[in-house]
């Protein structure tokens, strides 16, 4: 290998590693965000991966100890001591104003790096360096997301009690219904409404958000990622029927959650791979408000919390007397409707949902 290219790759391998755990460390104990910690993760283990598979492109003149070669290659290239670069330093580099500063910086240093790997590494391997070429697309997604909706997710990874707001199924007005839910303990609304005209919709999403900004509870719009910009909502929720979450973000724009239903462990997996902010797993139990054919159970909030960090909310059926095997299925939060929402006093049965919560 080239010696000055050899030295390339390995400042720049080491300058990408240094800021992905700059920014876990961030997403970790400053955001105390999952998801953003998952994506940071992942990005990692897929720079190792080039670099394993940087070692095979080479294999046909290093024979089979390749990778153990490219390493040492590129750490006999490595020249600290006579690198003229080591001594040229900016003045803002010695300052940074906070913890979130810190953060920018390693998530502007990044793609810098990225992009040096993947026009150096067409010198080794074409079909590496385009890999590398989507490292750095997807650094420029975490970005966006880290500083723009860090913050919401990580109030979302917080929710116990996420209750869903229907009209039809309170007895007495909504909005003192949503208020008493609250009062009980709900972390996150959900406005669910069917059938309601867009001009009573929009009007129902901003009063039911201002209750929910005075109380710093999440707010979030079911179907209609119009409706939840307009109102300001935090975000939106999508069924399988509703659009893809791709052309939900374009409306929605990059700032706010978007969470995702899913019934089966196929349309989960598919979810995970969508990116979503968190993701809805059920019917976890039969329901009279909205009987199903098909009820996955915990079984399936179970395979969920085992394959991601992305919060996952179980949905359907839930009582507090059930809600516990939720609980051992590895939850952290259920979403509930009727159960709270259509009983003679909300605000006692959320509270009973907030005090099964594990401590």
């Amino acid at each position: 290998m080239n010696e000055p290219v050899a030295r390339i790759l390995d400042a720049n391998f080491n300058r990408a590693r240094e800021a992905l755990r700059v920014i876990e460390d961030y997403a970790r104990f400053v955001q105390d965000d999952p998801v953003g910690c998952e994506r940071v993760k992942h990005l990692r283990h897929d720079l190792a991966g080039c670099i394993r598979r940087l070692a095979g492109s080479v294999h046909a003149a290093w024979g089979d100890a390749s990778a153990e070669r490219l390493a040492d290659a590129l750490l006999a290239a490595r020249d600290t001591p006579g690198d003229v670069g080591t001594h040229i330093v900016t003045e803002s580099e010695q300052h940074r104003a906070d913890a979130r500063d810190v953060c920018v910086a390693a998530l502007k240093r990044l793609p810098e790096a990225l992009r040096t790997l993947e026009e150096y590494g067409k010198t080794l391997d074409a079909a590496v360096a385009a890999e590398i070429e989507a490292l750095r697309y997807r650094a420029y997604d975490l970005e966006q997301r880290m500083m723009m909706r860090g913050d919401r997710s990580a109030r979302f990874a917080r929710v116990q009690l996420y209750v869903l707001v229907t009209e039809s199924l309170c007895r007495d007005d909504w909005l003192s219904v949503a208020r008493a839910a609250i009062a009980g303990g709900a972390d996150c609304l959900q406005l669910r409404e069917k059938n309601l005209d867009d001009g009573e919709l929009l009007s129902r999403a901003r009063r039911l958000r201002e209750l929910c900004r005075e109380h710093d509870v999440l707010f979030i719009v079911n179907d209609r990622p119009d409706i939840a910009r307009l109102a300001d909502a935090d975000g939106v929720h999508l069924g399988q029927t509703d659009m893809p979450m791709v052309d939900a973000r374009r409306i929605l724009g990059p700032d706010r959650l978007i969470g995702v239903s899913t019934h089966n462990r196929e349309q989960f997996d598919a979810a995970v791979a969508s990116g979503p902010d968190y993701i809805a797993v059920g019917p976890m139990f039969q329901s009279s408000t909205k009987p199903q054919d098909h009820v996955p159970g915990p079984d399936l909030a179970a395979y969920a919390t085992a394959r991601t960090g992305i919060p996952i909310v179980p949905i359907g059926g839930i009582v507090p007397e059930n809600a516990g095997i939720l609980y051992q299925a590895g939850c952290r939060c259920v979403c509930v409707c009727s159960a709270v929402i259509s009983a003679d006093d909300v605000e006692k049965a959320a509270r009973q949902f907030k005090t099964s919560v594990p401590r």
